[in-house]
């Protein structure tokens, strides 16, 4: 049952895969959480339900629009390669971007209900006694929004490490730099009298991804002070 240097390498690969993508789409969940929770406006539900969007979809769907978009040939992708060099397809930067797709609508939840959760009347005592803007968002809401935060990040990660549908579909199956987890435990399958290799590397991500919603919850639960709050 030991872990191979092939298998050591999906797994990094997986990690940093997910890292990445939660790093990248860190801000725009929070600045779509923030949006979500604290103001009001027209088309409001329309943009709660796009955010939620890739939780419904088919992830083959997902993966097909990510394609037109962010392909070679596409508008966004044809963007990124000549403006900035990156290039999506056949790359790990594509599963990255696959993968924070589809773990934003998780991370935006956690983050909007550690910010419902805030207190507005501290903020609002804060601001007569003349604290500006930013020290209120820095003293008081992110302090206390935080572990909500942590939690949507922590969950993000997780939901990151278990994307398959989307990524194989967006940058196909290339051992070493597409070949995340999943897609390495779906190859496996596909082999005869790998059955020990899908169950290593099954349990490998079981006990990342518990590990990952345990944290979560407790989190969501701190950013709750004791009231019942689920990301999920």
């Amino acid at each position: 049952m030991a872990i191979t240097p092939e298998e050591w390498e999906v797994i990094a690969l997986s990690l940093k895969v997910s890292g990445v993508a939660v790093a990248g789409s860190l801000p725009i969940a929070f600045g779509l959480a923030w949006l979500l929770a604290r103001r009001r406006f027209p088309g409001r539900i329309l943009v709660d339900a796009l955010v939620h969007l890739p939780l419904v979809l088919p992830p083959v769907v997902t993966g097909w629009l990510l394609l037109l978009a962010f392909g070679n040939t596409g508008p966004a992708g044809r963007w990124f390669s000549e403006t900035l060099g990156i290039t999506f397809m056949f790359r790990w930067t594509g599963a990255a971007l696959a993968a924070a797709i589809m773990a934003l609508p998780l991370m935006v939840r956690a983050m909007r209900l550690s910010i419902e959760a805030v207190d507005q009347r501290l903020e609002q005592a804060a601001e007569t006694l003349g604290a500006s803007r930013a020290r209120i968002f820095s003293t008081i809401t992110l302090p206390l929004a935080l572990p909500g935060l942590l939690a949507g990040m922590v969950l993000g990660f997780a939901r990151s490490l278990g994307e398959f549908g989307a990524t194989i579909t967006f940058v196909s199956n290339i051992p070493g730099e597409t070949r995340t987890l999943p897609i390495a435990i779906y190859s496996a399958l596909q082999m005869p009298g790998s059955e020990a290799d899908v169950a290593r590397l099954s349990l490998i991500a079981v006990a990342l991804s518990l590990a990952a919603l345990v944290a979560s919850e407790v989190l969501v639960r701190r950013a709750g002070h004791g009231r019942a709050g689920h990301v999920l």
